[in-house]
Order: C-alpha cells, then sequence, then structure tokens
C-alpha cells in the first residue's frame, strides 16, 4: 500500500554486503524512516540493491556525490533518475556549469528526485580546508556553495548541522537542508568534526537527518530508531 512518507530520518547503510544491508533493513519500517546508499556499497552491490530496497517501499538517497565535468554528471542524474531514487547528490563544487546540467537532466525525467549539493564535508575542519587553499571558515565556504547550489537550481545542499541556522537565515527555508554529523547524546562521534544532536539539528532547522552507526551497530536498531524519533521536538 502506498504512504506518504515524511520522517526526518535518513539512515546511512554504511556496510560491506547486501546480505548484511538487507538483514538490518528487514529490522526497520519504511513509514518511520528513509534509507542512504553510498559509495562502497553502491559499487559493491549495485543498482540491483538500490532496486530492492525502493521496492520495500523504502525511499532511497543514492549519496554518490557525483564530481565531474557537466555532461557526465548530467548522464549518472538522469540514470539515478531512472532507478527511481528519492534523492541524489552532487558536489557543489563542480560548479554552476555542472549542476545547472544535473537539473537539466532530471527535469527531463518521469521521476524526478531531489537533487542536492554537496558543500563541505563534515569531517573537515578549519585545518583541513586551509590545506587545500581554502583559508577561510567552513561556514563561509559552505554559505558560499549552498548560494551557488541554490542559483543554480538545486533544491538544496549537505551541511554540517553546524552551519543550518545560517542557511536558513541567508537562503530561505524553503531550501532543503540535508544534515550529516548528527549523533545522539553520549554516542562516538566517529570521523565527523562538526556534530549536533538530533534533537538540536531539527530544532537548528534540518530538513533530514543522517544518522548511521547509533542506529544501525544498536542490538536493536528499530528501537534505536524509534528513540531517536522520541527525542524529537515537535515542530
Amino acid at each position: 500500500m502506498a504512504f506518504v512518507n515524511d520522517s526526518k530520518i535518513v539512515i546511512a547503510l554504511d556496510f560491506k554486503d547486501e546480505a548484511s544491508t538487507l538483514a538490518l533493513v528487514e529490522q526497520l519500517e519504511p513509514s518511520l524512516c528513509r534509507l542512504k546508499v553510498g559509495k562502497e556499497l553502491f559499487v559493491r552491490c549495485g543498482p540491483a540493491l538500490v532496486k530492492k530496497l525502493i521496492d520495500k517501499n523504502f525511499d532511497v538517497f543514492l549519496d554518490l556525490k557525483f564530481h565531474d565535468i557537466p555532461n557526465t554528471v548530467a548522464a549518472a542524474c538522469q540514470a539515478a533518475a531512472d532507478m527511481g531514487v528519492w534523492m541524489v547528490n552532487v558536489h557543489a563544487s563542480g560548479g554552476r556549469k555542472m549542476m545547472m546540467a544535473a537539473r537539466e537532466a532530471i527535469e527531463q525525467n518521469t521521476h524526478k528526485p531531489l537533487l542536492i549539493g554537496v558543500t563541505v564535508l563534515t569531517s573537515l575542519s578549519r585545518q583541513d580546508i586551509a590545506e587545500v587553499g581554502l583559508d577561510i571558515e567552513p561556514a563561509q565556504q559552505v554559505l558560499r556553495l549552498a548560494q551557488l547550489a541554490k542559483d543554480s537550481g538545486l533544491d538544496g545542499v549537505v551541511c554540517s548541522p553546524l552551519e543550518v541556522k545560517l542557511l536558513k537565515q541567508q537562503i530561505g527555508k524553503d531550501f532543503c537542508l540535508v544534515t550529516p554529523g548528527v549523533r545522539p547524546a553520549g554516542s562516538a562521534l566517529g570521523d565527523q568534526q562538526r556534530v549536533m544532536t538530533p534533537s538540536e539539528a531539527l530544532s537548528s532547522g534540518s530538513d533530514y537527518l543522517v544518522i548511521g552507526r547509533p542506529i544501525t551497530a544498536s542490538p536493536d536498531p528499530l528501537q534505536a530508531l524509534n528513540d531517536i524519533i522520541k527525542s524529537l521536538p515537535v515542530l
């Protein structure tokens, strides 16, 4: 039966094989979350796994962060749309022409996934971005790329929860913000540098919260998911 999924939680499926992925997914409910398929899982299992997840009624965020010449990225986004994914992303640092080509490719498709730009990875600190020639605060670069993404026709961006308030104020409330770097209180930070709790991130204005190991590594993933849902403010 079809339903409208209004969940704010996107679970990162950071597994190495299909069996482990499906074992986790079988414990979840598609009305309570969405799923993110990243590079490793996609390279190992391919579009067939994405189709299986969609057939199980899950919305899938294909997190491959396309970054290439405009024609190549446009073709990749067209292929993602053909797969039926809910969301796909590109690196905003690929520039205006690349993002506009991606937008145009998706608009030609019957199924139109959300098109999101990646700004500054949440694993990067001020020192990290300085080492690649950007001697500014991460938030400044995030704002710059987010504005470029909006001007290029994208639906929103991926950013750290620490930049959400700034982007909502400067770019507008209708611009979709997807935030990794979300950890329940007491959880290990892993490789994330700029983090918030789910409640803090949603209160700041995040539209979707990407959460991985606090759910996927839990002995009871569905309970962990429900605990996070219960912790969220009613907005």
